[in-house]
């Protein structure tokens, strides 16, 4: 980790390291785009020929003579994985499910209706999307949490079609698929399962959103879909940020050490105004990620403990950052807190929680995307219908301004149309 001081002779410095850890975001996608672009412009084209060609090539699927039919996972391997699976294990994936379920059904929209204007009835309809698929990560860990935060809001939402894709999948993540019950799981991965969720395949018909986080390449292939399918969100390398005064060396060390496990480009920030502090966790750091590979070069180049010349200083600069994680040190700090994907607040809450069994979710805005959005919710998987109904007592009281209006801004058809409804009704 590099120590950052913002006041003093290195305050410019510390000014243009902060402003850099703001830009960061999509540029990393911009290197891979080439290749991206042929892989769903084949896929989109050429349909299951493509998908075939790719997860040979790319997923490392052997395909027997049954072709496209070896893409789909059968209940039966789900089923048995769930069954293989450690009972101690079963019972934590149960419970995971359990919280995250009842935290999506707390969060679902209601529909409604009301009239605070006599003759106006207004309202919103919710109702959920047809189709959704869910990416699932088999990379480096299976990620069979991951299963569980995209697919459990969308089964909450109402969504019909849920799919699943995930290139060489854990036991795990099979035996999650088989808990939530899902009837669709693919074995793909990478751009050209983003394609076939986008433009769809013989084999894999389209559906209307796609979630979920991935490896770059999936990343770009869904920025390039965005305008013909729906996204969540472009989710870069994990981040964790910790802002505290007063925390424990060691379990904030232990906090940057589990993110930064995830990827050799995540991001691990401590923000606090007491150098002492700083210079103790960035030494629990050195020696918890000893033995963790990706850790300690997750933190050898984007690990930054940031001494700042202010509690107020300290909490500007983790709101610049609008950090996917975010601990603070008490429940009173979230009144400063702007923008964060997730908070973890005191010394209990380990951000590790909050990735499997807190019940919100842990796919979360990465590269300063906090700043316009909050983490996948079961609001990605409903859309909002907006009704109004008039009587004619309505159209009397609001039709004139209306009408006005509509010719302030030279729509002559509108106000007409508006006027057409005043005159029958003054005429009986």
């Amino acid at each position: 980790m590099k120590l950052i001081r913002t006041t003093g002779r290195n305050a410019r410095a510390a000014a243009a390291a902060l402003a850099e850890l703001e830009r960061r975001g999509g540029a990393a996608l911009d290197s891979v785009l080439p290749t991206v672009q042929r892989i769903v412009s084949d896929v989109r084209k050429q349909g299951d020929r493509a998908l075939l060609r790719y997860a040979a090539e790319l997923d490392g699927l052997a395909m027997p003579e049954t072709g496209v039919a070896a893409l789909r996972v059968t209940q039966e391997e789900m089923a048995a994985a769930w069954k293989a699976l450690d009972p101690a294990l079963r019972d934590a994936l149960s419970t995971a499910a359990a919280q995250i379920r009842g935290f999506a059904q707390r969060q679902m929209p209601a529909s409604w209706s009301d009239s605070t204007t006599e003759g106006l009835t207004t309202g919103q309809l919710v109702r959920p999307l047809g189709s959704v698929g869910c990416y699932v990560p088999s990379g480096r860990h299976p990620l069979p949490s991951t299963l569980l935060m995209t697919a459990i809001p969308a089964q909450v939402a109402g969504v019909k079609r849920i799919v699943v894709v995930s290139p060489k999948p854990a036991q795990e993540t099979l035996a999650a698929a088989h808990l939530l019950g899902i009837e669709e799981f693919y074995r793909l991965g990478g751009a050209h399962s983003v394609a076939a969720l986008a433009y769809g395949a013989a084999s894999l018909p389209r559906v209307d959103k796609i979630v979920g986080p991935g490896n770059l390449y999936v990343t770009a292939a869904k920025r390039l879909v965005a305008f013909d399918c729906a996204i969540d969100m472009l989710a870069g390398p994990t981040e964790i940020v910790v802002t505290s005064e007063r925390g424990n060396a060691a379990a904030i060390a232990s906090d940057l050490v589990a993110q930064a496990e995830h990827d050799p480009e995540a991001l691990a920030v401590f923000v606090t105004t007491r150098e002492e502090l700083a210079r103790a966790v960035m030494a629990e750091t050195r020696e918890r990620c000893r033995n963790n590979a990706v850790a300690r070069e997750a933190l050898r180049r984007n690990g930054v403990a940031i001494v700042a010349g202010s509690a107020e200083e300290a909490r500007q600069i983790t709101n610049r950052l609008a950090p996917e994680h975010l601990t603070v040190d008490a429940a009173s700090d979230l009144e400063w807190v702007q923008n964060a994907g997730s908070v973890f607040v005191g010394r209990w809450s380990s951000q590790p929680m909050g990735d499997y069994v807190s019940g919100p979710n842990h796919t979360l805005p990465t590269g300063g995307m906090a700043r316009v959005r909050g983490g996948l919710s079961v609001n990605d998987f409903v859309k909002l219908i907006t009704v109004q109904e008039y009587t004619a007592e309505g159209v009397k009281k609001l039709g004139p301004k209306t009408a006005l209006l509509a010719e302030a801004e030279g729509l002559s058809g509108h106000a007409e149309a508006i006027r057409t409804r005043l005159k029958r009704r003054a005429r009986g």
